[in-house]
């Protein structure tokens, strides 16, 4: 009854603001099986029907989701994601909302992928979990697509007059802030151009939301100041590319389940329960949450991105890491895992990510002991000692893991698998066909 009570408070709250700031636009916003924002806008005079009843459209031609013949789908605005955007005329502006697709008869449409995580996170939720998320979600600001120079020469947290991009950040994060998405610190990356702003963590649907528009702000203030920004993993060959760690969290209630006073790093049973089923299911989800041929260029040595299916305390070259938190405050308490990148569909990255995480809690899996030295120094033979295996090398690879490991199919359910790795599929055949610059350079003088 609460959540029906919240959801009318909601779309009374919408009408209201919609009258009273004179909004005139409201985008209706999704995502297809990839993670690409898509929508329609409709008038105000439409809002009030669309916020009870939904509004239809043609779903043949969003990837992943319907055939020509079912192709009626179903927009249903949630009214609690309703926020203005900032960077439209103020007179007669512009508001958006996501939506959960329906089918015609109402029931959720399983190709949704943010119906995949509502689903995976009630099952949290059943087992008394409720899943938090704290993703680093980098970019670079380049010239322009057929210029993909850096436009400055900064690094790691330079804030000197090198640092063209403050200004840039800067309304990034007052346009996030106006649209309700909280923000804890920004910086400058390690590669030049390359940028960080992180979003205070929160409920994994809520992210997931949050993620889509960020992606949004930060190329629209890109544009403004006639400059480009990409989440593209690896843009540039001999510069990091671009991650998502993603810090994650259970709780239960108001407590922090991951935290235990008495054990070492403050990290519970159920935290390493959950560590060890990341590390099971690792190479399985890796199609997911590094989603495109252009992933796995980040995913090499030398880079500060993982490639060991490994966890560690402090060191940064390990899949899973554990940060240090203050003993005062066990609501910190996450383990942070640094596979993703920041061009992945967030709805089905957290998915499987929690699913796995809670498959080592169910099961209660021991994850091997952490790792105490880098294990890009180690031997070969010294990694088959540890059990330290190696993520997919190739989007092929990691589609035929997934095909193999049950859990992502259960976790995402038959439509969006099925889709997810047709889609996948049809682009390493693509890829596989092209005759790239360095082949033409390396082997056309000499072959």
């Amino acid at each position: 009854m609460a959540a029906i009570q919240d959801r009318e408070q909601a779309k009374e709250f919408v009408l209201r603001t919609v009258k009273e700031r004179d909004v005139q636009f409201i985008r209706l916003w999704f995502t297809d099986v990839s993670g690409t924002l898509k929508g329609f806008a409709i008038m105000r005079e439409e809002l009030e029907e669309a916020l009870n009843e939904g509004f239809g459209f043609d779903g043949s031609s969003i990837d992943g989701y319907a055939r020509s013949d079912e192709s009626d789908m179903i927009a249903l605005p949630d009214p609690t994601t309703f926020s203005l955007l900032p960077w439209r005329p103020q007179e007669r502006g512009v508001a958006r909302l996501f939506c959960d697709i329906l089918l015609p008869d109402g029931a959720p449409f399983t190709g949704d992928p943010r119906y995949v995580l509502k689903k995976n996170l009630e099952k949290a939720r059943e087992k008394g979990f409720t899943f938090y998320v704290g993703p680093e979600m980098e970019y670079f600001y380049l010239n322009s697509p057929d210029d993909p120079t850096p436009v400055d020469a900064a690094g790691y947290f330079d804030q000197d007059s090198l640092d063209l991009t403050t200004d840039l950040r800067r309304d990034t994060v007052l346009n996030l802030e106006e649209m309700g998405i909280g923000v804890a610190y920004t910086h400058h990356e390690v590669a030049p151009g390359q940028e960080e702003i992180v979003l205070r963590h929160t409920d994994a649907l809520t992210m997931a939301d949050n993620c889509m528009t960020y992606k949004v702000v930060v190329k629209e203030v890109a544009r403004q100041h006639n400059v480009f920004a990409t989440f593209m993993p690896k843009p540039l060959a001999n510069l990091n590319g671009n991650g998502m760690h993603t810090h994650q969290s259970l709780f239960r209630g108001e407590t922090n389940v991951f935290y235990d006073a008495d054990e070492d790093l403050n990290l519970s049973a159920i935290g390493r329960h959950y560590i060890a089923g990341l590390l099971e299911h690792a190479s399985g989800i890796t199609s997911i949450t590094n989603q495109w041929v252009n992933s796995y260029k980040r995913l090499v040595p030398g880079y500060e991105a993982p490639i060991y299916i490994s966890w560690a305390k402090v060191n940064r070259s390990d899949l899973i890491r554990v940060p240090r938190i203050k003993p005062s405050r066990p609501d910190e308490m996450r383990i942070e895992y640094r596979a993703p990148d920041a061009a992945c569909n967030p709805y089905l990255a957290f998915s499987v990510m929690l699913a796995a995480g809670l498959d080592g809690v169910e099961r209660e899996l021991d994850p091997p002991e952490p790792l105490t030295q880098n294990a890009y120094d180690m031997s070969d033979e010294t990694r088959v000692a540890k059990g330290v295996n190696t993520l997919p090398g190739d989007l092929m690879q990691a589609v035929l893991a997934t095909e193999e490991d049950p859990l992502v199919r259960d976790t995402l359910g038959d439509s969006v698998f099925e889709s997810f790795l047709k889609n996948k599929t049809i682009e390493w055949d693509t890829f596989r066909r092209q005759v790239t610059d360095y082949e033409l350079q390396r082997y056309l003088p000499v072959l």
